[in-house]
């Protein structure tokens, strides 16, 4: 045996401990499938990324599995995906992609088995992945509960309805006659139904406006009502009586005034006069009654009568 057979078997050895151990480093890689997920939705010609979970109910949804292989130890090996998505439904296939919706809002947990086969001989390796999904309804209507008339200094209360859910952040600004005024922000609210309650005092009468802004975790929705104030006709009633009183007061008082110099020269001269009956027996046997007047002092007594002569003929 020359020296070349024997520097090759004291090699040997060695090569086949390297190549084991490369082979055992290998598949303790393979047995981890590092990635994530990753949620997509689709409205129109847009696309939104819902990466913390909160998914829109009744909008095609789309999600993907992002595989972290920066070695590439799997990029020969093929795939299973088993995505269970927390409704009921199951669905299997060879992409890292699926495709469904949510019909109704609510929790939901899904999982995702991933199974990977690296050659024909090895064991596939699996691993499991599981994510807390909410499901909200997207916001999709503002609408006014009641009347869109009120009247002048009305203590009004204004009740909305959110089609959405909640919670949602609410953000309002009233603007009287419908100016805008950038300089003045809004009143910002947090609902956890979906009733908004206002309670508003109109000052001025004609055509305001009621800007409401309403988001929730996947939507937002901002809309303006026209809102009709007219003037109060018991108010105006009120006012008009009121000046009608005043006016008839004012004009019987100027009246007393007039007429009190007439009345109280009346009330002197009753006071200090006092008829005389005169009764005079003529000379043909008829009595003659004359009127006099006399003033009376105090204290002083006088017959209101006073009889001359005989009553009648005997």
């Amino acid at each position: 045996m020359d020296g070349k057979h024997i520097v090759w078997m004291l090699m040997l050895p060695i090569l086949v401990l390297l190549g084991g151990t490369e082979t055992t480093e290998s598949l303790i890689d393979l047995k981890n499938i590092e990635g994530k997920l990753v949620f997509y939705q689709m409205e129109g010609n847009a696309t939104y990324v819902r990466d913390r979970g909160e998914l829109a109910s009744d909008v095609p949804t789309e999600t993907m599995f992002e595989l972290f292989d920066p070695q590439k130890n799997f990029s020969s090996a093929k795939f299973t995906y088993t995505w269970d998505l927390g409704n009921g439904q199951v669905i299997n296939g060879t992409e890292p992609v699926v495709r469904y919706y949510y019909p109704e809002s609510g929790n939901y947990t899904m999982w995702l088995k991933v199974g990977a086969n690296v050659t024909k001989y090895s064991p596939p390796v699996t691993k499991v992945y599981s994510t807390e999904v909410q499901v909200l309804d997207a916001i999709k209507n503002i609408e006014l509960k009641g009347p869109s008339e009120y009247e002048v200094s009305q203590d009004a209360s204004l009740i909305f309805h959110v089609d959405g859910s909640p919670p949602l952040w609410v953000c309002w600004r009233f603007l009287p006659n419908c100016m805008p005024d950038v300089t003045e922000g809004c009143t910002l609210t947090m609902l956890y139904d979906n009733m908004l309650k206002l309670n508003l005092t109109f000052a001025s009468a004609g055509y305001h406006c009621l800007d409401i802004s309403v988001r929730n975790e996947i939507s937002k929705l901002q809309t303006s009502f026209s809102l009709y104030v007219r003037r109060n006709n018991g108010a105006q009633i009120f006012f008009i009586l009121s000046c009608a009183a005043i006016l008839v007061a004012t004009f019987s008082f100027i009246a007393v005034i007039a007429c009190h110099p007439h009345l109280h020269s009346k009330l002197k001269i009753a006071a200090s006069s006092n008829a005389v009956f005169l009764k005079n027996q003529e000379s043909d046997g008829q009595s003659l009654i004359l009127l006099k007047l006399s003033n009376i002092e105090k204290a002083e007594k006088e017959p209101l009568l006073l009889q001359y002569g005989t009553q009648g003929r005997s």
